[in-house]
């Protein structure tokens, strides 16, 4: 049965290589076409429409058919709608669009078909006594896929819809593949991820979040550039992977004969350029950490980090909240979005909680109580903690957060002043040298953003990279290395500074009200099928296609709109 059904597939593809070559054989080779002129998109179609019928037909009444019967309804229902249509066809609103066809109608002299591009789809109808003879056979030859340039104007059906009357029709790609049957659409996740652009064609929920993805990223930028933040580039391929706790990944620079490695942060190096006196600075770029893949992480992701001299975390919170408020207005046109069903409200100030009061919010614990290292491993124990034996007070204050308290967090609020041993790059807290001036904010139990009052005292930092040698030597494959050039910038001097790391990845999942960072990478990671050429699944045979069938339709009931009936044989 499979057998057969692969057999059936492969000759619908090659009916398809056929009509190719007959087209290219007549000179008529759509691959030569090298542009094609859009004036519109087909929402931008109906909704100049409708502005331009509302201007010719202001004041125009509603037909009064109480009291009349059917037959006579009809009547008056199809004059009002010629007379409408003679008013709109006198001052005609002409349309060049391209797109890729998503369906089709052949109806003897005339055919329906529907146009998919960027902004959305428009029925098109297509008429052998207006775009030829031998354009209107060519038409009705044409494949669900292929991709066509329609100009013609625009009207409206007798059933309200919306449509261009077509005046020429030029094919200006052939699909040689067979997209997923229309109705079921591509419900294979898997194979949405491997084939994105089968999943942007057939389902426009998953094209909308790739266009607010990158709405989302153009208010950012928008917004910092309304508080004077410069946008800058830095090194992908570094010799010392610093600034964050992640395993990198490593590779061979063959010109240096040097292994080098991946960034896992973007923070060095822009310390670097507040040190060199550019006091805002932003970067939003890839970084990759050689760790596992679950549904909010992927090994490389995007990360956007800023820096400001002369503020602490105080003014990083500040400028989080105000960020985060106006993407969700700007983004999702209110405060309060909702993230799978839950309603979470950035219009009210940010609930505020340092580490350790949120633990004893949602414990009954006091670690500001705690002695030492080891009363609080015996606190641990106790509750069922599981820690190393290298791990000290505040490493075990950081297990019991994560363990009790980051699933409670789902309205926007900031958790403060972290312990020191998981801060290595962050000013203590004048008033409790064993914390940090730190905070993360969490949303829907997600950590989005990690900021601090950056650590500028060069003796205090080279201490801190020993603390965190040692850590390496012990075995920690996360800990970060002395960074000595990194080191010299601070002993140049950096001016007291904010300093906040977001992921943006995670971000654009909770405007987007997507369950998986998968459904917001347009190429997210995925393990490789059968090795590098079926990396996506897809087989190195010339005749080949995604696991579909060809899209099938029952003509039986349909019926036609009385305006065409003349048209259909």
């Amino acid at each position: 049965m499979a057998e057969n059904k692969q057999q059936d597939t492969n000759r619908l593809l090659q009916v398809r290589r056929d009509k190719l070559a007959e087209l290219q054989s007549a000179g008529k080779d759509p691959f030569e076409i090298t542009k094609y002129d859009v004036t519109n998109h087909s929402e931008d179609v109906k909704e100049t429409y409708i502005a331009h019928e509302a201007e010719l037909l202001a004041g125009r009444p509603t037909p009064d058919v109480e009291g009349l019967d059917d037959e006579q309804k009809k009547e008056v229902l199809a004059n009002d709608y010629n007379e409408r249509r003679a008013i709109m066809d006198g001052s005609p609103i002409h349309v060049s669009i391209a797109g890729r066809m998503m369906f089709k109608r052949v109806m003897g002299k005339a055919s329906f078909c529907n146009i998919q591009d960027l902004k959305g789809n428009i029925q098109v109808y297509v008429a052998r006594d207006q775009i030829g003879e031998e354009s209107y056979a060519d038409f009705k030859k044409s494949d669900i896929g292929d991709i066509y340039g329609v100009k013609g104007y625009a009207f409206r059906t007798k059933t309200g819809e919306i449509s261009i009357h077509a005046e020429e029709m030029t094919l200006l790609s052939k699909s040689l593949q067979i997209l997923p049957e229309k109705f079921h659409g591509l419900t294979d996740t898997d194979m949405r991820y491997r084939q994105r652009y089968v999943d942007l064609i057939m389902n426009q929920e998953s094209k909308a979040v790739f266009i607010k993805r990158s709405q989302i990223l153009k208010e950012i930028r928008n917004f910092l550039a309304g508080r004077d933040f410069m946008e800058v580039e830095t090194p992908m391929l570094v010799s010392n992977a610093g600034g964050a706790a992640a395993r990198p990944f490593e590779t061979h620079y063959n010109a240096l004969n040097e292994d080098v490695k991946l960034r896992i942060s973007l923070e060095l190096y822009l310390k670097r350029l507040i040190v060199g006196g550019l006091e805002r600075v932003f970067e939003i770029g890839r970084v990759f950490r050689n760790e596992g893949v679950d549904t909010r992480h992927n090994p490389e992701f995007t990360l956007m980090e800023l820096y400001q001299a002369y503020t602490d975390y105080e003014g990083m919170m500040e400028l989080t909240e105000s960020m985060f408020r106006y993407l969700a207005e700007k983004v999702c046109g209110s405060t309060k979005i909702s993230y799978n069903g839950i309603e979470i409200d950035f219009g009210k100030p940010f609930e505020r909680l340092t580490m350790n009061d949120a633990i004893k919010k949602y414990t009954g614990i006091d670690f500001d109580q705690v002695a030492d290292d080891a009363e609080a491993k015996k606190l641990a124990d106790e509750h069922h903690i599981a820690y190393e034996d290298r791990h000290k007070k505040g490493d075990i204050i950081n297990l019991f957060f994560e363990e009790f308290c980051e699933e409670k967090l789902i309205q926007p609020t900031f958790i403060m002043d972290h312990p020191i041993e998981i801060s290595p790059l962050t000013k203590k807290k004048p008033s409790d040298p064993s914390k940090v001036e730190r905070f993360e904010l969490f949303i829907n139990t997600w950590e989005m953003c990690n900021a601090y009052s950056e650590l500028n005292d060069p003796i205090d930092q080279r201490e801190r990279f020993a603390a965190q040698d040692a850590n390496a030597a012990a075995g920690d494959d996360e800990a970060e290395h002395t960074d000595e050039d990194f080191l010299n910038a601070l002993e140049i001097g950096m001016p007291p500074t904010g300093g906040i790391g977001y992921g943006i990845d995670r971000l654009v999942m909770l405007l987007t009200d997507s369950q998986a960072i998968r459904d917001v990478l347009l190429f997210p990671t995925m393990k490789t099928l059968g090795g590098v050429k079926s990396e996506n699944g897809v087989s190195s045979k010339e005749v080949s296609t995604p696991k579909s069938e060809p899209e099938k339709i029952d003509f039986s009931k349909v019926k036609v709109e009385p305006l065409f009936e003349e048209d259909v044989d």
